[in-house]
């Protein structure tokens, strides 16, 4: 059953009196008009630092923080709120792990990610191998987009310490088989980390189905503000990492000579975390809940089918991955249109597609291109953006 779009854009301040047709949501979402108000409140209304006040406003600040870690916990399926830690976004997420983690490794000792990695989860592995010595190692892509784990024995090997895989690509939109995933990597026992940016906005997630070690994702993805990110991790593995930065909140007792730390998930959110963004991101969380995750994701589903449908009818539109596992994105290009072209001339119909390399330069290269286009959905989107979207294109195509 299709989602009442009409109801759902009036939710969102950005779409009044606007023919707008935003299809760039991989990149980032538009917010609903409750996660805008609830950063305003708590700025106009209940704007004090968290974890230091005893004065009332203090006490309701962190009341409201906490909150929003524990619906974010929930949301996840995690077992406590302290396994939740606030970060500003994934790209933090991953490099405290890579920084945090990667302090452990030594030569011989191998990272392993895929070639479909966005620079997120590639970069700070490279940089914890060129710190350590350890060996970064890549899981190659299959022609249909997907990861070629026919010879698994082949990348999770005993000196493979640490693996970070996408649970969905950013330009292709596979979902990837993370319980697999998992399984492999604790054969060889090693650490596994799911880079969940474009998995939980759209589908449900459950670390503890999944079976990871860690989890990581963006607020501003999933209808939330900016600066506002999560990281998960199991306890245990918690509570035996070091920290990632040193300062306020995150110590337990600091002399001249040394310090010790705070207490899981306080140790890692050194300084004044992003509260207010923490708050906004809880009640984008209570917006897709009253929605629906999994309503959500048929949504984007049928969303997707419908355009391939419509889209492969235009001579020259070639689609980049063909993953029977995807979520609402679709990358491609035009013949003879170059992707910056077609989005400028999308640009002057207020049409919102996003070209590039998409913080993804390897997989590009594996594509044979330095830049595509890629249109990406969420639940404002519908079958009359499709519609659109495809009359634009065939227009365009006749100015070349």
């Amino acid at each position: 059953m299709e989602l009442s779009l009409d109801n759902i854009k009036k939710d969102f301040p950005i779409f009044k009196d606007s023919n707008l047709i935003y299809l760039d949501n991989a990149s980032t979402t538009q917010k609903p008009r409750v996660v805008l108000d609830s950063v305003t409140s708590m700025y106009s209304k209940s704007n004090a630092n968290v974890h230091r006040s005893i004065y009332s406003l203090g006490s309701e600040s962190t009341k409201k923080f906490e909150t929003a870690r524990e619906k974010t916990s929930a949301f996840i399926g995690a077992n406590s709120e302290k396994e939740i830690i606030f970060t500003s976004g994934t790209t933090e997420s991953i490099n405290l792990l890579a920084q945090s983690l990667g302090n452990t490794l030594k030569p011989g000792d191998e990272i392993l990610i895929s070639e479909m990695e966005h620079h997120s989860n590639l970069v700070p592995w490279q940089l914890a191998a060129k710190r350590t010595g350890a060996t970064l190692s890549y899981i190659p892509l299959s022609d249909n987009g997907e990861l070629d784990l026919s010879n698994p024995e082949q990348y999770f090997k005993p000196s493979t310490k640490i693996v970070s895989i996408t649970h969905v690509s950013n330009v292709l939109g596979t979902i990837n088989p993370i319980k697999k995933l998992a399984k492999y990597s604790h054969n060889v026992g090693a650490i596994f980390i799911v880079d969940g940016a474009q998995a939980a906005p759209h589908q449900l997630v459950n670390v503890n189905n999944l079976n990871c070690d860690f989890y990581t994702f963006s607020g501003h993805k999933m209808l939330g503000p900016t600066g506002i990110g999560v990281l998960w991790g199991k306890i245990n593995l918690l509570e035996s990492m070091d920290p990632f930065m040193g300062g306020g909140e995150m110590i337990e007792n600091v002399s001249m000579e040394s310090s010790t730390w705070n207490q899981v998930p306080y140790k890692f959110e050194a300084g004044t975390p992003n509260f207010v963004q923490a708050v906004g991101l809880g009640t984008a969380i209570d917006y897709i809940n009253s929605i629906g995750i999994e309503k959500i994701s048929d949504h984007e589903k049928n969303l997707t089918k419908y355009a391939i449908e419509k889209l492969s009818q235009i001579n020259g539109f070639n689609i980049f991955g063909s993953s029977m596992e995807r979520i609402g994105v679709i990358s491609f290009n035009l013949d003879g249109i170059h992707p910056l072209d077609l989005a400028q001339f999308l640009n002057e119909e207020n049409i919102a597609i996003r070209v590039g390399h998409h913080c993804a330069q390897p997989l590009l290269s594996k594509l044979e291109e330095t830049s595509i286009a890629r249109i990406s959905f969420y639940i404002y989107n519908n079958e009359k953006d499709i519609d659109k979207f495809c009359e634009s294109l065939l227009r365009i195509r006749t100015y070349f």
